[in-house]
């Protein structure tokens, strides 16, 4: 019983794995137009590496969930869920937006005068998710709170990239063949991890409106968009979250109540 929530870090891990996998061995074709365009094919199987991605966040949650309810925390499982993160939530997640990026320029006129330089910005993503991990697990303030995005929401905002892509017919789904945008938001993910800027946790320890308001507002209006945006609102609800932490930050900068 007491290895459960290690079996669960375990899973995440091996999700995170295979999220990798999918995303290597999905090929791009480039279909030569005229002698100018560039017509970009990208078969279906790398939504594969968002739905392992998916499953990896629900083993990440239940983890500590059981770690609590058991009362079996240790350093060690703490240790092996900051590894898992790192792979799932950081090394995939770069994967897969080096994959967009190289679908952007490869959709370009001049795509084969296109640098590698280009499209390895995408290797940072890792780069400041291990940072924010280690910064978590070294910093002894954030024992009971923590300060810049969680890995996992910003894995779980890349990982929802292929699911936008794949169905072309949701809103904005044009909007990831432009590699400023990929860009930026790389960038913005990037700082948002290792600033000092405050993010409320998840964990619920009542249902009362007062306690759980920034929670509840975040649950309804995600729902609210989902028809409207289908899979964008998956970073609908990223954005949003962090919109509604940036506001906590602002105007109740001395509440005390942010947690893991």
């Amino acid at each position: 019983m007491k290895q459960i929530p290690n079996f669960l870090t375990l899973g995440n891990l091996f999700c995170g794995v295979l999220a990798i996998l999918f995303t290597l061995h999905t090929p791009v074709f480039i279909s030569n137009i005229n002698g100018q365009d560039f017509l970009v094919q990208t078969p279906p199987e790398i939504y594969w590496a968002s739905i392992f991605i998916g499953i990896a966040a629900i083993c990440d949650f239940l983890d500590g969930f059981a770690a609590r309810l058991l009362g079996v925390n240790s350093p060690m499982g703490e240790q092996l869920d900051s590894l898992a993160d790192l792979v799932t939530f950081g090394v995939a997640p770069g994967m897969i937006l080096y994959h967009f990026l190289s679908i952007a320029y490869m959709e370009q006129p001049n795509a084969m005068e296109i640098s590698l330089l280009a499209v390895l910005p995408a290797l940072l993503l890792p780069c400041f998710t291990a940072y924010r991990l280690a910064r978590f697990n070294t910093y002894q303030a954030q024992s009971s709170s923590f300060t810049g995005i969680p890995a996992p929401a910003v894995g779980i905002l890349i990982a929802s990239f292929p699911l936008v892509k794949f169905y072309e017919q949701v809103p904005f789904s044009h909007w990831l063949s432009f590699s400023w945008l990929l860009y930026l938001i790389l960038a913005l993910c990037c700082f948002l991890m290792v600033s000092n800027i405050p993010f409320f946790s998840f964990k619920v320890k009542n249902l009362s409106w007062k306690d759980n308001i920034l929670r509840y507002i975040l649950v309804c209006l995600t729902l609210i968009s989902i028809p409207f945006l289908q899979w964008v609102s998956i970073a609908f609800c990223i954005f949003l979250y962090i919109i509604l932490s940036l506001g906590k930050f602002c105007f109740a900068p001395n509440l005390k109540d942010l947690e893991k």
